[in-house]
């Protein structure tokens, strides 16, 4: 009996490790599915929509002089847009350009589409890094309050909350813009235009050029945390009064325990939830941010996206894609993996 009291611990851990790794193996499998799609859906639009990328690019070529057959050909290998090849062969040719990291060329920038990605994605990760971080800190701790002072003016910060969340992303932005950008009309107190003041600073490792970066990553981010904040505040704030009325919680405050105690106590339990949501919260932030960049000019993924979209640049428009959707996708994922790992319920429903 005593050794069988010694091992069952051991064996509920590793049980419990196994139904962990189960659940995890389980949504990396649907992720892939997801960024294959992705990936096929980036190869299949240029070939479906009214035009060709080819014709396009050999007009704009042959403005500037004649374009022969050399020249045509030239292009067709530059966009991975083989007309005289079937959909089929051009599609392994995509996939396999893909596993050696080959996006493509891009003929607007006369750059391969890779190495502009990586000059464009720190912008992205950075501003939504900044802005996720600083909405679900805010978010949650606002929700807390809310929950915890019920019936008190604390309870009116979440229709404020909720009317921000209510405006389109780019006509928040703009809002942003008249009122505290120096383009705008009002107060103009921060830069809106650009990542950092091209006019003046040169970029690299110094304190001018970090300061400017950071100067104008005020409004962006401002504008996405303001847009996205009411999702974390509303679930934290349902989730902590559901929790404060749980018998643990009573028996808590039955105690005798201060009343922060017991808040925190509880807050830890709701915090649960707010994590699972999480994932579709990255991404409504992407999808707003990609806005948010192209009406500040800020040069990430989203700003460069609509500018090749304009050129009509097929293949930094496909890598571009690409990229958004593997970063979501990988953002979900490592999300779903922390919430497997510190619920146990995860495990046990997968």
């Amino acid at each position: 009996m005593p050794a069988r009291l010694v091992a069952a611990p051991e064996s509920i851990a590793g049980r419990g490790r196994d139904l962990g790794m189960r659940a995890i193996a389980g949504r990396l499998g649907v992720y892939l599915l997801a960024g294959w799609v992705a990936i096929t859906v980036s190869f299949l639009l240029p070939r479906v929509v009214p035009g060709n990328p080819v014709a396009g690019a050999v007009a704009r070529a042959s403005q500037s002089g004649n374009c022969n057959s050399q020249c045509v050909i030239a292009i067709e290998e530059q966009l991975g847009f083989n007309v005289h090849t079937s959909i089929w062969d051009q599609y392994l040719q995509y996939i396999g350009n893909l596993a050696h990291g080959d996006l493509g060329h891009s003929w607007s920038e006369n750059a391969p589409v890779s190495s502009l990605i990586l000059q464009y994605l720190p912008w992205t990760l950075g501003l939504l890094l900044i802005a996720t971080i600083i909405a679900f800190v805010a978010g949650t701790a606002i929700g807390i309050l809310i929950a915890w002072r019920r019936g008190s003016w604390a309870d009116w910060i979440l229709p404020g909350a909720t009317f921000f969340q209510a405006i389109p992303y780019f006509f928040l932005a703009l809002v942003v813009v008249l009122i505290f950008g120096q383009t705008g009309t009002m107060l103009k107190w921060f830069p809106s235009l650009f990542g950092y003041d091209i006019y003046v600073v040169t970029p690299g490792p110094n304190l001018p050029y970090i300061e400017s970066v950071f100067s104008h990553a005020i409004l962006p981010a401002a504008t996405v945390i303001l847009g996205s904040m009411a999702g974390f505040i509303l679930t934290m704030r349902n989730n902590m009064m559901t929790t404060l009325d749980e018998d643990f919680v009573l028996v808590a405050a039955a105690k005798g325990l201060p009343a922060r105690s017991v808040v925190w106590y509880a807050a830890r339990n709701a915090l649960l939830p707010v994590v699972a949501n999480f994932t579709i919260a990255i991404s409504l932030l992407v999808s707003g941010q990609i806005l948010v960049e192209i009406v500040f000019n800020y040069p990430g993924i989203g700003f460069h996206l609509f500018d090749a979209l304009g050129k009509l640049d097929y293949s930094l428009v496909q890598g571009i894609f690409v990229v958004i959707t593997l970063v979501v996708i990988a953002a979900n994922l490592l999300a779903d993996v922390v919430y497997v790992l510190i619920d146990p319920r995860a495990r046990q429903v997968a």
